[in-house]
């Protein structure tokens, strides 16, 4: 008796109890289990899921019209309409074209179809109107109008989900969209719920004297579903000390934790606590300042945690959301979250149109001025957006925009705003991706936004983020990042990227092409078609450095990823285009090296010895991890100016 009183006396609050029974089962999210996609709703991502294809695959129409040269539609108007040659071809969804388009002629397109070789947009089929044999175009439209570019949605190897993410509709459309028949799942927490006592008995049977019914049972398996697990029901035990034994015994056998709802104060017929006692750790906790839940109990048999909970439904309930659930989440990989709506600081300036109610889809990153909400983009088609947005807000239908700095009301999407530990706001790349997932396996909670190179440099600068990922080229200087960094911005040296001119290997053109020089002969073959990358860009610098003032078929059209430009080089709608050899490879094609790029890491001063960005900085200097990003086709070396 006197080590029964000594351990119901020593009473601990409640932080000082989770910790103790935290260290004693040392719990860790359970290992993985595959199962179908269709199967997954609810469930936690065991590993990162990378895209195996570009989505959209291909390029394609955006809406109904024609496919065209876009300088054919230059100077249109309803009064003096430019006419175009009708080719005998229409394009459907899902068809390849066979035919090419040139200037001054159209195919009739529709809605998803893949866009013709030759075109580099579309004229919507409410700006035409046909006449014998042609078609005649209403309005203008510049090179790439209408137009979805492969890869512009998502891009083969991009990670499109996080291990550690409790998927939802959200995430499980946007893995099928990439393809994902089946996932790995964390495996859910299998969980015993035992009701102790003599007085108990089941619903729905008649009371006797001095009988109550069992109300915990369904209480505690209900709030373990709730909380991620699987309940295994182990019914009512009497205050039998040798039943009670065997069957808390048999449980832990197979059991990742046990719940047992009643016998923990120290009447004579209180069993639990004294059958625990007997285990190896044993109780860690019995007695915690609660009220109510005083009496709890808690410890474990070997790595299994075994929590006694009060008798009484509502001492039984609070803590078991107080420590249980808790626990059942750690194992079960689920990450805690609450709030459902915020204030915001809205990041750029996002025009309207007036008369239209605007949902506008959001990130969300805390800075040093609070949260800022960044747009997300406004792509029907597009299948990561909704899937990656924190919340949205609403623009009103008599706005015509919602400025910059302006706050606003977001509304999130699902429970609330997860927690990030590291923000990182920049330009997309594989390796950056790699060191993210080691991160967040490892227990960091972290959270990007893809909006380029000079995009993530300005959000460092303002205190909008942790660092960015960057790959500007200044042309005065022929030096990467180092020279552009603003006042107050640190730059943490990353890798360098390969970039090179890519080609398909059975293009007789380019066959023996080994250097730039043999490059720019073959670029300037007749018909020889590019594919540019967007203005701002450090790659557009490298091309506009390697044609000067020359202009080949194809240089208007401008794609904002390598996985773009290989895509269309792949698919024969170009025959060049610039992009990294890490890319090229991953499309088997032809590749010869113009230029070492750094992509390195812009960081805020203030910022550099936070323990995340220590964490990054750390994770990067790994050795494992430097292997790792030389399997992908880094360079590690240091800077090649």
């Amino acid at each position: 008796m006197a080590r029964e009183q000594a351990q119901f006396l020593e009473v601990v609050d409640r932080d000082r109890a989770e910790a103790l029974w935290v260290a004693a089962v040392r719990p860790e999210r359970l290992p993985g289990e595959t199962i179908p996609l269709r199967e997954a709703l609810g469930r936690v991502l065991a590993e990162d899921v990378a895209s195996r294809v570009d989505v959209p695959p291909f390029d394609r129409s955006n809406v109904d019209g024609y496919a065209l040269v876009a300088e054919s539609t230059f100077g249109a108007a309803e009064e003096t309409p430019r006419r175009l040659t009708l080719i005998d071809e229409e394009i459907a969804a899902g068809r390849v074209p066979r035919e090419s388009v040139v200037f001054g002629s159209a195919i009739p397109i529709s809605t998803g179809g893949m866009l013709p070789r030759g075109a580099d947009g579309v004229v919507m089929i409410e700006h035409t109107r046909l006449v014998s044999g042609a078609v005649e175009i209403l309005r203008p439209i510049a090179p790439g109008a209408n137009i979805g570019f492969a890869g512009t949605d998502l891009v083969r190897g991009e990670c499109v989900a996080r291990a550690g993410t409790r998927l939802t509709s959200r995430e499980t459309g946007m893995l099928a969209a990439v393809g994902c028949g089946e996932v790995s799942v964390v495996r859910r927490p299998r969980v015993f719920v035992f009701s102790t006592g003599d007085e108990l008995v089941e619903p729905g049977e008649s009371l006797g004297p001095a009988r109550i019914h069992d109300a915990n049972a369904t209480l505690l398996a209900d709030a373990v579903i709730e909380a991620g697990g699987v309940v295994h029901r182990g019914g009512i035990i009497p205050d039998d000390e040798t039943t009670l034994t065997r069957m808390l015994d048999e449980a832990r056998r197979t059991a990742d934790l046990v719940i047992l709802s009643g016998g923990t104060s120290k009447g004579a017929g209180d069993l639990s606590f004294r059958i625990l006692e007997r285990a190896e750790p044993g109780i860690v906790v019995h007695g915690v300042a609660l009220k109510p839940g005083k009496p709890v109990c808690l410890g474990a048999i070997g790595r299994v945690p075994v929590a006694v909970l009060p008798g009484f439904p509502t001492s039984a309930i609070f803590t078991f959301h107080e420590f249980v659930a808790p626990m059942v989440r750690r194992l079960a990989g689920i990450a805690d979250c609450s709030r459902e709506s915020v204030t915001a600081r809205l990041a750029v300036r996002c025009n309207s149109e007036r008369g239209r109610t605007e949902y506008l889809l959001v990130g969300l990153i805390e800075g040093d001025r609070g949260l800022s909400a960044y747009p997300m983009g406004k792509g029907s088609g597009s299948v990561s957006t909704f899937s990656r947005a924190d919340g949205f807000l609403i623009i009103g239908k008599d706005q015509e925009y919602a400025d910059v700095d302006e706050i606003v009301d977001v509304t999130l999407l699902g429970a609330g705003l997860g927690r990030s530990d590291l923000v990182v706001i920049g330009s997309h790349c594989v390796g950056l991706e790699a060191i993210l997932g080691r991160l967040q396996r490892s227990g960091l909670a972290t959270k990007s936004i893809w909006v380029g190179s000079q995009g993530g440099l300005d959000s460092v600068a303002r205190g909008g983020c942790d660092l960015a990922g960057i790959h500007l080229l200044d042309p005065a200087t022929n030096r990467y990042n180092e020279t552009l960094l603003p006042a107050g911005v640190r730059l943490l040296e990353g890798y360098g990227r390969v970039q090179g001119l890519i080609f398909r290997r059975d293009d007789p053109r380019f066959q023996g092409a080994e250097a730039p020089a043999d490059l720019v002969r073959s670029i300037a073959s007749p018909g020889c078609r590019m594919v540019n990358r967007n203005r701002g860009s450090g790659t557009r610098i490298l091309i506009d450095r390697l044609l000067g003032e020359s202009r080949p078929e194809g240089h208007p059209v401008e794609v904002r990823s390598h996985n773009a430009v290989a895509a269309a080089v792949s698919q024969g709608r170009a025959d060049w285009g610039v992009a990294i050899e890490t890319v090229a490879k991953s499309y088997g094609l032809g590749f010869v090296r113009l230029e070492l790029e750094r992509y390195d890491f812009a960081v805020g001063e203030s910022r550099w010895d936070r323990p995340a960005v220590r964490r990054f900085r750390e994770c990067l200097a790994d050795s494992e991890m430097r292997r790792e990003l030389a399997g992908l086709g880094f360079d590690l070396n240091g800077r090649s100016q």
